[in-house]
């Protein structure tokens, strides 16, 4: 889940998503890449002991940390206010492979909620992931940052299709408008394919269960928001599973230490 610009939901996404793909019977795992200033375990209202700061330091175990979330999900807790993780380097990361592959065999759906911006860390995770998921919201800066994200993925990390999402639209109209202002810009200038995947409506009752601490699914399962959710679950559980290793777990993060390896 990335998108370039901050604020523009890419957490709200993941839980509800999630969610929806545990309530479909699916292993769900969240894990909050934004890992110097975590926000996943303050949404769902969790409390965590430990963090990935404290794997990386081999105080204890991936598994250690996993927290229980609303659904049956499993949260990977990140910290917030840790440089550290922030700046890791090729050894954190070989830590980091062997922890996931501890959960390699009991995960159907890993979803991963990337930092806003366009640093490397941010990079790294999109590019190891199975699939990008575009959170784009009807603003200029938003769509701005989201061309300038795709065409740096493309043209430096040679990605060529994007799966985007308009997030916050008063209709459905308003939000193919949004992805048709951003298909014309890539169509003019980038060799990429952009597929439009749904949207989910402004909807009060998503900041209702922001300060209820709850997924929208699970505290208002009616509003047009929850419903928008079940629809795009529905579609990413019908994507292909993949015919490369790409998207596998031990993979994701082997692609993160090459990544380390030649900065």
């Amino acid at each position: 889940m990335t998108g370039g610009k901050g604020g523009v939901g890419k957490s709200n996404v993941t839980i509800n998503l999630g969610m929806c793909l545990a309530e479909m019977g699916r292993r769900v795992v969240l894990m909050d890449a934004d890992l110097g200033l975590a926000n996943l375990d303050i949404l769902l209202g969790i409390t965590a002991r430990e963090n990935l700061s404290h794997v990386l330091k081999g105080e204890c175990s991936l598994r250690d940390i996993l927290v229980d979330g609303p659904g049956g999900m499993k949260i990977v807790p990140a910290s917030s206010g840790t440089a550290e993780l922030v700046s890791m380097g090729a050894r954190e990361h070989a830590g980091l492979i062997h922890a996931f592959s501890e959960l390699s065999n009991d995960v159907d759906v890993l979803l991963i909620d990337t930092a806003a911006g366009i640093s490397d860390m941010v990079m790294s995770f999109v590019t190891a992931a199975q699939e990008s998921l575009f959170v784009v919201t009807n603003e200029p800066t938003s769509i701005t940052d989201a061309y300038a994200m795709i065409k740096l993925l493309n043209q430096q990390h040679g990605m060529h299709r994007f799966n985007i999402l308009a997030n916050m639209v008063r209709s459905q109209q308003e939000g193919r408008e949004l992805y048709a202002k951003l298909s014309r810009v890539t169509d003019r200038f980038l060799d990429v394919a952009l597929q439009f995947i749904g949207c989910i409506p402004f909807d009060e009752y998503v900041r209702k269960a922001v300060m209820r601490q709850k997924a929208v699914v699970e505290a208002y399962p009616r509003s047009k928001a929850a419903l928008a959710f079940r629809t795009l679950a529905n579609k990413v559980d019908s994507w292909p599973l993949p015919m490369t290793p790409r998207g596998h777990l031990e993979f994701f993060v082997d692609r993160l230490v090459q990544g380390a390896a030649v900065r």
